[in-house]
């Protein structure tokens, strides 16, 4: 059997308004619940949280001690403040060893694509991670995605295209696009900058006095006194 990370915590008693007190003391609030396995209230230094998540993320086994019960746990629901970025609050979702699980892995892109060396067009990647199902013990960290043979334009990986480790099914739909080669200038980017272009030049037409045409530039000549009209309005 495989060895994984261990995290001890405690029982806990504190609810409510209460865990702000707790969160200053650095310590994070968390439960346990699972399938037929009644919720827990734990708690635990922030510190030894974060030192097992950055180890582990939510797709790694982890044994989490609730005194002398060891209990095999995946990392859920990780809950951060987005502009300290501190953690508040985690769930442990308790598994059976013997049950399939689901859940989310990340995609990993390796390689480059034949495309971009080419110069002939851009990476876009519309996900960044798939649905899969597993034993706890078989969940991979991530899942890589060779894109090094996309060479043209619209060339695409799809979550069909994917090769799953040993023993784990992706179950996101076959169909969705991971990663596909778009054009460095897409049409739709040209029609737009066109557009804008020539909403400026009739803005600036229609400034001119009545019988003039616009001036050639609209750089101030030394001395002349301030009566230009102002820009348009640029867009936010």
């Amino acid at each position: 059997m495989q060895k994984h990370p261990q995290l001890k915590v405690e029982k806990r008693s504190v609810f409510g308004n209460k865990l702000k007190k707790l969160r200053k003391d650095d310590i994070l609030p968390a439960n346990v619940y699972g399938k037929g396995v009644p919720s827990t209230a734990v708690q635990m230094p922030v510190k030894d949280f974060q030192s097992v998540y950055t180890e582990v993320g939510e797709t790694g086994l982890v044994d989490l001690m609730i005194g002398e019960e060891k209990r095999p746990v995946l990392i859920h629901n990780v809950h951060i403040e987005p502009i300290s970025r501190n953690v508040l609050h985690a769930d442990f979702y308790q598994v059976n060893l013997k049950e399939k699980v689901k859940t989310m892995v990340p995609l990993v892109i390796i390689g480059q694509a034949q495309a971009v060396t080419d110069k002939a067009g851009l990476v876009m990647q519309p996900i960044t991670e798939v649905e899969v199902e597993a034993l706890p013990e078989s969940l991979p960290e991530n899942i890589e995605v060779n894109i090094e043979h996309l060479a043209l334009v619209d060339d695409q990986v799809t979550v069909g295209d994917i090769k799953a480790p040993q023993g784990v099914t992706i179950l996101t739909d076959s169909g969705q696009v991971v990663v596909k080669i778009a054009e460095l200038v897409s049409k739709e980017a040209q029609e737009e900058a066109a557009a804008e272009v020539a909403a400026a030049q009739a803005a600036k037409a229609a400034e001119a006095p009545e019988g003039e045409a616009p001036a050639a530039t609209d750089e101030a000549k030394p001395g002349e006194s301030e009566k230009q009209a102002e820009d348009p309005q640029e867009k936010v």
